[in-house]
């Protein structure tokens, strides 16, 4: 996160230097909803980045495939890297990663009258859980040696083991929850406790083989593009979320950061996508609307206090859960 506020202001006015580099990028990820997913599902985190990466003249698509031939298929060299993976000392190895340009905020979720209280993966110790096999939760999951993990190849399958009672409870992305009580909620109701507790926490990143043409050089205008994109509010409209956290001015607090349609009343919550230090105060009485930061509510000049364009059902019927 640090890099991404120190280039805040930078990027708006001194572009990077152009360096040699590949135009076209095959990229891979898995079915990994809202983040990737199949056509013509919602995928937030491929968005952002085919958004960000156009904008410096990089053509992107992504491969979708389970999860194992990503890792794979991109060390191969068969495809040159991933819109949307956690960082970890294997994957450095060979791949160049962004700064984080969204946070996952992993909860634990079981059937309907389950104690999800839990505020550390230790406390589900002797309990069924049902992860996703081969991502990167790190060495509090890998070395959890009382919890007993089942791998499944998608959160979709994690949920319908869950629900079959085949595990006792499965670790899932808060945002995704988020959505799917938004626009699944009488399932959710009916089938599903959700923990509110974040178990872990892991960075977003956008990552490239090094050994590809101006690899440097991609990530340092990807970086560039996502700062733009807050900026002018295409990085809330493509996430769908009206207010986002973020130090867009690297005070080390966060700030409030919404579209040109920041709505008719000051926000009463956002969603924080990613941020370095936890315990980072939010300053609720600034607000970042347009590329301008206005102290106060008030101050916040009355054309951009206006609903929000209202979403199209079918945009998320398409990312629906089966339950």
């Amino acid at each position: 996160m640090k890099e991404l506020v120190l280039l805040f202001y930078a990027v708006l006015i001194f572009p990077f230097p152009g360096n040699a580099q590949v135009t076209e990028l095959n990229l891979a990820s898995d079915v990994w909803p809202p983040f990737t997913n199949v056509e013509p599902h919602r995928a937030f985190a491929s968005e952002l980045v085919k958004e960000s990466l156009g904008r410096a003249g990089i053509k992107s698509t992504t491969q979708i495939l389970e999860f194992e031939d990503v890792i794979q298929g991109i060390r191969s060299g068969k495809y040159h890297g991933s819109a949307a993976l956690w960082y970890n000392e294997e994957r450095d190895e060979f791949l160049l990663f962004s700064a984080p340009y969204l946070q996952n905020r992993l909860i634990v979720v079981g059937r309907k009258g389950a104690d999800v209280s839990m505020k550390s993966f230790a406390d589900l110790a002797g309990m069924r859980v049902a992860v996703v096999g081969n991502y990167a939760y790190g060495s509090e999951v890998d070395q959890a040696w009382e919890v007993i993990l089942v791998t499944g190849n998608n959160d979709q399958q994690n949920l319908e083991r869950l629900l079959k009672e085949e595990v006792d409870y499965m670790l899932v992305d808060a945002l995704l929850m988020e959505y799917l009580l938004t626009h699944q909620g009488d399932e959710v109701a009916r089938y599903l406790e959700i923990g509110s507790t974040p178990l872990f926490k892991r960075s977003l990143h956008f990552a490239v083989r090094k050994d590809v043409e101006g690899a440097q050089s991609i990530i340092d205008r990807f970086n560039q593009g996502i700062i733009k994109m807050i900026s002018d509010g295409s990085y809330n409209r493509i996430l769908k979320l009206n207010w986002i956290q973020a130090d867009v001015d690297g005070d080390g607090k966060l700030e409030m950061v919404g579209g040109n349609h920041a709505g008719e009343e000051a926000p009463t919550s956002s969603y924080n996508v990613w941020f370095e230090n936890p315990d980072q105060g939010l300053s609720t009485n600034r607000f970042y609307v347009n590329g301008q930061i206005y102290q106060g509510w008030d101050t916040v000049p009355q054309q951009y206090k206006v609903q929000p364009v209202s979403e199209r059902p079918e945009d998320f019927k398409l990312m629906k859960f089966s339950f």
